[in-house]
């Protein structure tokens, strides 16, 4: 027997479709890996798509999910996805199209014809329960012609079993919501593509997500993170979280106004960093390019501390 998560599990690792040059911004198409990444990686992302029943309205939104530079650096660091360029990779696979397309056809056509027997099952189980219920109330007794002693044509009893012709059943039209099939799985390229995060931001984002927290853009409430405890469905955001390196100077008023801003909306105004201890003194004038290039785990829990700040009031 089947487990049912099976069919719920995406393969690994996913494609993440870089679909911006200049401006680089990271989306995810399959709902398989949407759901699977919130369910077991805490990995939010924001849906940006319209709904086709109520395209005018921006309230509720479908696919794609557009991820943060951040989840995505550590979902590629972690080996559970994988940059795919956009415009390169439709480039080669729109030349292998006259190949594809018919077969991926076919198998539309299949699938199609399945809905449509599935639907007229139904239909036709939902017709017999009604004839049940209505012989049920209402029992129809037999119906004899009346005739004057002679032989009748319709000697017959009148009976509800009719026969039905075999319904002439058309495919129904899918549309596919990923890009494969009809294409291949986008190919991993070597060494893989990271994206460019600062090293006080990423720092921040793989603690917080190394302790169990959900995070989502924090640009609602001025702030790089909201951080949630749980589920944002479930959870209200606990701490509105912003990094900063160790030996950034900050503004007064901005501690002051952060604090404030975190109270009056029932939240912690966290910020954090990288500490930089006298064994790493050297790493203080590091660049964010060195450090992106790098590849180091220097974002662990124990190098990170983090302060959270509220308002008192006087």
């Amino acid at each position: 027997m089947t487990d049912p998560e099976d069919d719920l599990t995406p393969e690994v690792p996913l494609p993440i479709f870089q679909i911006s040059q200049k401006v680089k911004r990271y989306q995810l198409y399959d709902i398989k890996a949407v759901t699977w990444l919130r369910r077991t990686q805490n990995i939010l992302g924001v849906l940006i798509g319209g709904l086709p029943q109520s395209p005018q309205q921006n309230v509720f939104l479908g696919l794609p999910l557009e991820l943060q530079p951040e989840e995505v650096r550590y979902l590629v660091e972690t080996g559970i996805a994988y940059i795919v360029d956009d415009l390169k990779n439709h480039e080669s696979t729109l030349r292998s199209v006259p190949r594809q397309l018919e077969k991926h056809k076919e198998i539309l056509r299949k699938e199609g014809m399945a809905a449509a027997r599935a639907f007229e099952k139904q239909k036709q189980q939902k017709t017999k329960e009604v004839l049940q219920r209505l012989s049920v109330r209402q029992p129809t007794p037999d119906v004899e012609i009346a005739t004057n002693g002679d032989d009748s044509l319709f000697d017959t009893r009148l009976s509800r079993n009719t026969t039905r012709k075999a319904p002439n059943l058309v495919p129904y039209f899918s549309t596919p919501t990923t890009s494969y099939p009809p294409f291949p799985a986008p190919p991993q390229h070597s060494p893989p593509l990271l994206p460019d995060v600062s090293c006080s931001s990423y720092a921040l984002f793989n603690h917080l997500h190394s302790k169990g927290y959900f995070l989502s853009p924090g640009l609602r409430f001025g702030c790089q993170f909201s951080v949630y405890p749980g589920d944002p469905l479930r959870f209200h955001s606990h701490f509105l979280a912003t990094s900063a390196d160790w030996d950034e100077e900050l503004e007064l008023l901005d501690v002051v106004g952060g604090g404030r801003l975190g109270t009056g909306v029932k939240k912690g105004w966290l910020i954090g960093g990288v500490e930089k201890g006298p064994l790493n003194e050297d790493a203080k004038h590091e660049s964010d390019t060195e450090c992106m290039e790098s590849g180091e785990k220097e974002t662990a829990g124990e190098k990170v501390r983090t302060f959270c700040i509220e308002w008192g009031g006087m």
